[in-house]
């Protein structure tokens, strides 16, 4: 476990000596500061989880410098030491942001309650915060269906959740990458701490700057006040950048520090920040691809590519769907108080064959809306208003020759169980070309592979 680390401000040599050899020597690391601007410095920096400040410095006083520590992370302890206590100064500090006061010399096993006691609530916010945004992985599985593609999908997942390496998840949109995500995050080690989702298409170089990033008290017009990033909100914690393929070519060099140098530096600031956060990214587009033709950063790319999953679109696992539409039509139920909510088989029918080009999230969408107009019983054909298209058939009529050839190929593949052989003399083509095509359409034959009873 990471340990406890003290930020110590105080002048006085003898008093920091003593101060820093005892809470070393229970555990605690230990940073020292020997004035406002030495302080203000080292909380930067060193990050720490409380920070003991004297109230009478060199160049000022504590109540001088907790507002700009406040500015910098509200979310650390404050505690302010003082030789001449009073009720009137002890008022002041609390209004500042202290959120202890000590008359000194001060008990070391008292300090060391006191710190104790400060940082098990900070994380106990901090646990607080990651509960409210808890629910995917109790109410949301990203793994519903018995499809060979989803259990593969779910195979690999296992096998990486407790890693704290960057992981890369691929898939069309709306095929549900970002609970993918979710679910990795409260799987893992860092499940008590904040999980941070920002979406990279919506927002424009400079907002995702200060986004990601945060920013300075005037870094530019309208920055009145600092700002945390969510770098910085999701420390110890999960990152969650969805559509990363979108991203600012400007700002791709900063994310890589913070891969390679657990640093960063907010907007108008020359000094860098630490953090420690797990990166998971999510991607429509072939990151690859885009490297390649110089429309990424290579060196980004292969930095958050260590591990890739890769979520089936909807098209490809039409099993699933009759498994994900229960499911969907049971959550809905439960929160509109109309109990379960069944479909009738020409209503099932029509969802298997219907091609989902807005994959699970236009499923949900389709599944809500037939129950909020229909009358009430199991879901009939007429029920149904597919918002993209009437049938599969119209469907199929903007799409590239190049997509057709994809879902014609996968139809006969997902017919003959992924046997290859079979699958070419249904197509009507020798098995080296089927071969071909599979590897230029980026098709997995064994996902069409039923697994052995």
């Amino acid at each position: 476990m990471t340990r406890t680390r003290i930020l110590l401000v105080d002048d006085e040599p003898g008093i920091r000596l003593g101060m820093r050899g005892y809470l070393t020597a229970q555990g605690f690391d230990v940073d020292e500061a020997t004035s406002l601007a030495e302080a203000q410095e080292a909380f930067r920096t060193t990050r720490p989880d409380v920070a003991v400040v004297d109230y009478r410095l060199t160049d000022g006083t504590a109540l001088e410098l907790l507002p700009r520590l406040k500015d910098i992370d509200a979310s650390v302890p404050l505690v302010v030491l003082t030789g001449h206590g009073s009720i009137e100064l002890a008022v002041q500090a609390v209004k500042e942001g202290a959120e202890q006061f000590l008359t000194k010399p001060v008990e070391l096993s008292v300090l060391k309650v006191v710190l104790e006691r400060l940082v098990a609530q900070r994380r106990e916010r901090q646990r607080q915060r990651a509960d409210r945004s808890r629910t995917a992985r109790a109410t949301v599985n990203p793994f519903l269906g018995n499809s060979p593609a989803i259990r593969a999908l779910q195979s690999q997942a296992e096998r990486v959740v407790h890693s704290d390496s960057p992981v890369l998840i691929t898939g069309e949109t709306g095929s549900g990458k970002s609970v993918l995500a979710r679910w990795l995050h409260e799987g893992g080690p860092r499940a008590d701490a904040p999980f941070v989702d920002l979406n990279c298409a919506a927002l424009s170089k400079e907002l995702l700057d200060s986004e990601l990033f945060g920013h300075e008290k005037g870094a530019f017009t309208g920055a009145v006040t600092a700002k945390q990033g969510l770098l910085e909100v999701a420390d110890q914690g999960t990152l969650f950048l969805d559509e990363i393929g979108d991203m600012d070519v400007a700002v791709q060099p900063k994310l890589l520090k913070v891969l390679e140098e657990q640093r960063f530096r907010r907007l108008g600031d020359v000094r860098d920040r630490r953090v420690d956060v797990r990166l998971i990214a999510a991607t429509h587009q072939d990151l690859g691809a885009a490297a390649r033709e110089k429309r990424f950063r290579s060196d980004l790319y292969f930095r958050i590519s260590t591990l890739i999953l890769h979520v089936p679109a909807l098209r490809e696992r039409p099993e699933d769907i009759p498994v994900i539409a229960r499911r969907f039509l049971a959550d809905l139920g439960s929160e509109r108080g109309r109990g379960g909510v069944d479909l009738q088989p020409d209503a099932e029918a029509a969802l298997v064959r219907y091609p989902w080009p807005g994959n699970i999230r236009e499923l949900r969408n389709v599944l809500e809306r037939a129950m909020l107009l229909s009358g009430g019983g199991p879901l009939s054909r007429g029920d149904l208003r597919f918002e993209a298209v009437a049938d599969a058939a119209a469907a199929e009529e903007d799409l590239t020759l190049e997509e057709l050839e994809r879902r014609h190929i996968e139809r006969v593949l997902r017919r003959e169980n992924g046997h290859v052989e079979r699958a070419a003399a249904r197509l009507g083509i020798p098995r080296s070309s089927l071969y071909e095509r599979l590897k230029r359409l980026g098709i997995n034959k064994s996902g069409f592979q039923k697994p052995d009873p």
